[in-house]
């Protein structure tokens, strides 16, 4: 059987929306399927943005603003294959800071100053008054284990949008939440899956047993009779304590908090990341492209149509 699976090579953060990966590597599920999945846990986005345009890794799982960094910005022809998660973020400061106006003149740590969660940033403290550069200064860290240590061993740090487990450890350890970024900013499609659309063409069945094999994956984490094995995953896989486990075990499955059922893209959380996009990043200078231009579901039915 093992010489007959067709590898797969993942890309994903070092935090708690991976679980789906272990979970299905270590029950069985991708190798059901035909697959071998070798997964590299990337340090940055801009990481992975070049290991999938170097065809380094096949299939990528981050906020989707990379995947349309990729296509409207770099020219690569990347497409959208799925959803995953309205990125589980919590807007997190230091403990002294009580309000978002309290921000200006701090640094805020992100991941890349250009994409994903420091444009949510972005537009939640111009809500407030403050501008970047003129008010507050933006410092790349990397992944979110980079953003939580910076975060936690440099007090001139004030501030990070932080996701599973961090977010949790980060109450645990006395800093402040200013808000879930959902309730901040309404619907967002943060996290997803896409890949270079010439590797989806030429290997349509893989990519559609793939999805199909994470969906699963994701619909065993969901099943309450398995929160204990994923629980010990989480401590072993992310080194948490019994309290950071279970807590992040129950949020990732939080509707309208958590992982997206069955991974689906939420339409009007897609749009509005678009329009984020181009209101931050572009400052309305340059329109979107057609949703079609970015998203191709194909994949995806036919993988839901197969597991239903």
């Amino acid at each position: 059987m093992a010489a007959e699976l067709e590898v797969v090579r993942v890309s994903g953060f070092p935090n708690a929306k991976v679980l789906p990966i272990y979970i299905g590597v270590n029950k069985g599920i991708f190798e059901k399927n035909g697959i071998k999945v070798e997964l590299n846990l990337t340090e940055s986005s801009s990481q992975q943005r070049q290991d999938l345009a170097s065809a380094r890794i096949d299939v990528v799982h981050s906020a989707l603003d990379n995947a349309l960094a990729m296509i409207e910005v770099a020219k690569k022809d990347v497409v959208i294959v799925s959803g995953g998660d309205g990125g589980m973020n919590e807007f997190f400061v230091q403990p002294d800071i009580q309000k978002f106006e309290d921000l200006k003149g701090k640094t805020i740590i992100v991941d890349a100053v250009d994409t994903a969660y420091a444009l949510q940033a972005k537009k939640i403290l111009l809500r407030y008054g403050l501008l970047e550069g003129r008010d507050y200064l933006v410092k790349p860290a990397g992944a979110i284990l980079y953003r939580y240590k910076a975060l936690i061993e440099n007090k001139n740090n004030s501030a990070a949008i932080l996701n599973l487990p961090f977010n949790v450890q980060a109450q645990e350890l006395g800093l402040r939440s200013l808000g879930r970024l959902v309730d901040l900013l309404g619907p967002y499609q943060a996290v997803g899956a896409f890949v270079m659309r010439n590797w989806a063409n030429e290997k349509p069945d893989l990519l559609k047993r793939y999805l199909k094999a994470y969906i699963e994956s994701l619909r065993w984490i969901r099943d309450p009779l398995n929160k204990e094995y994923c629980v010990s995953v989480l401590k072993s896989k992310l080194n948490l304590s019994d309290f950071a486990a279970n807590r992040t075990y129950d949020l990732l499955n939080e509707s309208g908090f958590g992982f997206n059922l069955d991974a689906k893209l939420d339409d009007q959380g897609f749009r509005n990341m678009l329009d984020l996009r181009q209101e931050i990043q572009t400052s309305g200078s340059r329109k979107s492209l057609p949703i079609d231009s970015y998203v191709d579901l194909s994949f995806y039915n036919k993988a839901i149509s197969e597991l239903k």
